[in-house]
């Protein structure tokens, strides 16, 4: 085989393998969010019988707590993916919720998905504060002739001042 068509059949070989290189770099990735507590450690879960330090103990610390009702902790799990440059995707979610009673006990257990979430239309309104809103040029202005040597005036040990 001469060199000339060595060279040519290098060259469709290297396209492939720069390609290949090339999508291989914007492949999705899967990640786990959160903490995703093991099924032989939920099938331990005994409610009427377990207190919290049992729970933590096979589960692990809480992601958040309830703060109104009952005392609820919340195990939240998520799995996301992120495509090259585009927003991080999630694609399920499991929430789990243990209730306690007032002594401590596990009382029940329950898991929710993400078909389970409520979409919270979030309030676009702004609190508004005392004053004017300067533009940009009127900032400016207003600030010409602040920067003096008005602002040393009056200072310890500056002429004029106490101590100078």
């Amino acid at each position: 085989m001469n060199t000339k068509n060595r060279k040519t059949s290098l060259i469709p070989a290297a396209a492939i393998a720069f390609t290949a290189l090339l999508a291989s770099g914007c492949a999705k990735d899967v990640y786990l969010r959160g903490n995703e507590p093991l099924p032989e450690a939920l099938a331990q879960l005994a409610p009427g019988e377990q207190t919290r330090q049992d729970v933590q103990a096979l589960l692990g610390t809480p992601a958040t707590t309830s703060v109104f009702g009952s005392e609820t902790w919340y195990y939240i799990s998520a799995h996301t993916t992120q495509y090259a440059f585009y927003p991080v995707h999630e694609l399920d979610r499991t929430v789990l919720a243990l209730d306690f009673d007032e002594r401590g006990i596990l009382m029940s257990t329950r898991e929710l998905t993400l078909e389970d979430g409520v979409d919270v239309a979030i309030a676009q309104r702004a609190t508004p504060t005392k004053g004017r809103e300067y533009s940009l040029i009127e900032q400016l202005i207003g600030n010409i002739g602040r920067f003096g040597t008005q602002g040393n005036r009056g200072g310890p040990g500056t002429p004029g001042g106490p101590g100078g």
